[in-house]
């Protein structure tokens, strides 16, 4: 498994995430993750963080989806990862993330305040608005519109978002922008029968950059070129 580095220090590493592969196991797949390539490369950071049961979870601050690509921090001690996870308890880690998501969204900015709970339906899948159950999390998603396009799908109109989350809800962008009547295009989870185009090949939702502060004070922000799907999508 090939991981790009993104920026590296003596405490902290930030690696270029591909879609489609996990942070961590389920248990059940033999599928490598994203924790296989950090024992294999930094086996020093083995017992870094909080492991949940036999499932290890060496530097994992924050996660990202497995179809979800783009900038994933990791820290390298222990000292490093609570500082990187009280930064994150805080709301003080600033994330920006690219969508296209699909119909036009009317509004140039806005910002999606809604609580989001477990569905009712399926396991895997959380909810925002009517019909969550469960304890109801705080979620706050800002959203800029960047570009309106029209794609080969039908119905074909899309928009291309930057999405700012100010919390962070498991799935939240995705549950939100469901909850919003524009959902992430080719999402298998919240959107299985939604248009596709055949330019998308994977889940639109990419982490294009984290800002935080390091141990020493120092801001740091850390990108993440947009994949080549996007790239494509916006000629």
């Amino acid at each position: 498994m090939k991981i790009k580095i993104l920026y590296e220090d003596s405490n902290i590493l930030a690696i270029d995430k591909p879609s489609g592969i996990s942070v961590h196991s389920d248990g059940r797949s033999k599928e490598k993750t994203i924790s296989d390539w950090v024992l294999e490369n930094y086996p020093k950071m083995k017992n870094v963080g909080e492991p949940q049961g036999d499932i290890l979870r060496p530097g994992v601050v924050h996660r990202l989806d497995r179809d979800t690509s783009g900038v994933m921090l990791l820290a390298k001690n222990q000292k490093a990862y609570e500082f990187l996870k009280q930064q994150f308890k805080d709301r003080k880690v600033k994330k920006t993330y690219h969508a296209l998501v699909s119909g036009f969204i009317k509004n140039d900015q806005g910002v999606i305040n809604r609580a989001i709970g477990r569905s009712p339906r399926d396991f895997r899948r959380h909810l925002a608005g009517r019909g969550a159950r469960g304890e109801l999390r705080e979620a706050i998603t800002e959203y800029k519109v960047l570009k309106r396009l029209k794609l080969k799908a039908k119905p074909p109109e899309f928009t291309y978002l930057e999405v700012k989350p100010k919390t962070g809800r498991t799935h939240q962008i995705r549950v939100h922008m469901k909850y919003f009547n524009h959902p992430v295009v080719c999402d298998p989870l919240y959107d299985p029968e939604g248009p596709c185009p055949k330019e998308v090949t994977r889940l639109a939702l990419h982490a294009h950059s984290v800002e935080f502060m390091d141990p020493k004070d120092k801001n740091i922000k850390v990108e993440s070129a947009l994949p080549l799907v996007f790239k494509k999508m916006l000629k």
